[in-house]
């Protein structure tokens, strides 16, 4: 809350305010009516839309000496637009045009919170009624009021983050990838169909050595997030995760748990060189049935930021 004795006015000046000016005729009709609170029009400043809100007879919820003064707001119109947890800082100023003088008097509050919680901030103690109504004083001559706003916004956008944890479910997470005729692939890196796991789409990706032919020569598995191609560069997800080579029943090859964050640029995460050819081919370890195999992978999604 600020008071009038809080108010500062910080100058006197000539030039007009920079964003809203109102004329307000026949001013003490607001008190005869019994109209509690006028609003003015619209006006633009910062980007934001915003109203005066002015009680020519006191703000009776801020201020409860209610008669004594004019209580005047800066409130912001239009919030429905904003971007969820919008929040601004800003350093206002009200103006009262003293007729005679020819000059503004001017009522600078020092830097305020805009945000859902609080829209309006201003002075419930502007004037006293007494001096504003005495014509000698220059503020309301002829019974004419000249109010006006000058609005400075300071954005601050927020760093938002949002983490979700996930418990792993009691059933395995797992997607088999069936591999047929494996001696017939020429290409170097085989892609699987996607598939999606809590939320998050995910490939597995399997290649060879170049040189398939040579003893030396690996078969290389990774598991890819397709998720990560439309994530912004503070995005990313933990996953831990095990891949397998399955073959006849009970002939399996894993790689054992492995850990990674998952981002834009690194997106990607494996084993290189997992076996060799020799291994996979050698009919005597029953990596392959029917020229096959299985490629299998079980993924825990522990963080999605």
């Amino acid at each position: 809350m600020v008071h009038y004795n809080q108010c500062k006015v910080v100058e006197m000046r000539d030039a007009l305010p920079a964003h809203f000016l109102t004329k307000i005729e026949s001013f003490s009709l607001l008190l005869e009516y019994g109209i509690d609170k006028y609003e003015t029009r619209e006006f633009e400043a910062g980007g934001l839309k915003w109203r005066l809100i002015i009680y020519p007879d006191g703000d009776e919820y801020e201020n409860k000496e209610k008669g004594h003064h004019i209580s005047v707001y800066l409130a912001l119109s239009d919030i429905s637009s904003l971007a969820a947890d919008w929040e601004f800082n800003v350093v206002f100023t009200i103006f009262l045009y003293n007729q005679i003088l020819d000059k503004y008097h001017c009522f600078r509050v020092k830097e305020r919170r805009f945000n859902e919680t609080k829209c309006k901030w201003g002075f419930p103690k502007l004037m006293f009624k007494k001096m504003l109504f005495d014509q000698s004083n220059g503020y309301l001559v002829d019974d004419n009021l000249v109010i006006g706003a000058e609005v400075l916004v300071i954005k601050r956008l927020p760093v938002i983050e949002n983490v979700a944890l996930f418990k792993p479910t009691e059933n395995s997470q797992k997607r088999d990838w069936n591999i047929q005729e494996f001696s017939k692939l020429e290409q170097n890196v085989w892609i699987s169909e996607e598939f999606t796991i809590t939320n998050v789409n995910w490939k597995m990706k399997l290649y060879p050595n170049i040189d398939s032919n040579s003893e030396g020569s690996g078969l290389s598995m990774d598991l890819v997030c397709a998720s990560a191609d439309t994530f912004d560069v503070h995005q990313k997800v933990k996953a831990e995760f095990c891949m397998r080579l399955k073959g006849k029943p009970g002939v399996v090859r894993s790689s054992g748990k492995l850990s990674h964050w998952f981002t834009s640029l690194d997106k990607i995460c494996g084993q290189k060189a997992f076996l060799s050819f020799a291994t996979v081919r050698n009919p005597e370890n029953g990596f392959l049935v029917g020229d096959s195999c299985t490629l299998q992978i079980e993924i825990y999604v522990q963080l999605v930021v």
